[in-house]
C-alpha cells in the first residue's frame, strides 16, 4: 500500500510550490509562460480545457504528475478497471467503468463478466422511464405520474440532479422533477 498522500515528499513539493505562485497575477504568469495558452490546455473527444488562466504553471502540472506517480495512481486506475475490489468499505468492485461500457465489453469480477447485467439492469431502466412518460405506468390514484421526487445523498442527489439540469431542455414538460437531500 502506497503512504498516505500528504506524508509524500512529491505533497510537500507540491506545497511549496504553491507558496510561491498563490499570490502571482495571471499577467505575471503569461509574461513568464507566454506559451502557456498552448502548454495549459488539452482539446480531446470534443472537449477543450483551459487551464492556462489558473494560478497553474507547467512546474505545477509536473509536480501533479509526479504526486500522482508516487501515489500509484495509474495502478488504481488499472485496479478500477479491471474489476479489483478496491472500495475497502464494502469489499467490493467500484465499477464505475461497467455503467460506461459498451455492451459486448468485458469486465470480470470473480469471473463473472458484470457487463452484461449492468446492461440488463440499464435496460429495465429505461423500459421503466419510457412507461413512465408514455403513461403506461401511473400513480397509486390511476392517474398518470407528474411529479417526481428524487431522495438522496451524495452521488445519489448530484448525480441525478446534475444529469437531469443538462438534459431538462429535452424533458417533458408536462412532469415536475425535484430533489431532495437531507443526512437525517
Amino acid at each position: 500500500m502506497t503512504a498516505r498522500l500528504t506524508t509524500q515528499t512529491a505533497w510537500t513539493n507540491l506545497q511549496d510550490h504553491f507558496e510561491q505562485v498563490r499570490s502571482k497575477h495571471l499577467r505575471e504568469l503569461f509574461a513568464e509562460e507566454p506559451d502557456r495558452g498552448l502548454t495549459l490546455s488539452l482539446d480531446a473527444v470534443g472537449i477543450f480545457l483551459d487551464y492556462s488562466k489558473n494560478r497553474v504553471t507547467s512546474q505545477t502540472v509536473a509536480l501533479l504528475m509526479e504526486l500522482a506517480r508516487s501515489a500509484g495512481l495509474a495502478d488504481r486506475i488499472e485496479a478500477m478497471m479491471t474489476g479489483e475490489k478496491i472500495n475497502t468499505t464494502e469489499n467490493r468492485a467500484v465499477l464505475h467503468t461497467a455503467l460506461r461500457a459498451p455492451r459486448d465489453a468485458t469486465i470480470e469480477v470473480d469471473g463473472h463478466n458484470v457487463v452484461t447485467d449492468v446492461h440488463a439492469v440499464l435496460d429495465r431502466m429505461s423500459a421503466f422511464a419510457d412507461k413512465i412518460r408514455s403513461g403506461e405506468w401511473v400513480g397509486h390514484t390511476g392517474k398518470r405520474i407528474k411529479n417526481v421526487i428524487n431522495i438522496g445523498i451524495g452521488g445519489s442527489y448530484l448525480g441525478p440532479e446534475m444529469a437531469y439540469l443538462a438534459l431538462r431542455p429535452y424533458s417533458d414538460r408536462d412532469m415536475t422533477v425535484r430533489f431532495v437531500s437531507n443526512v437525517d
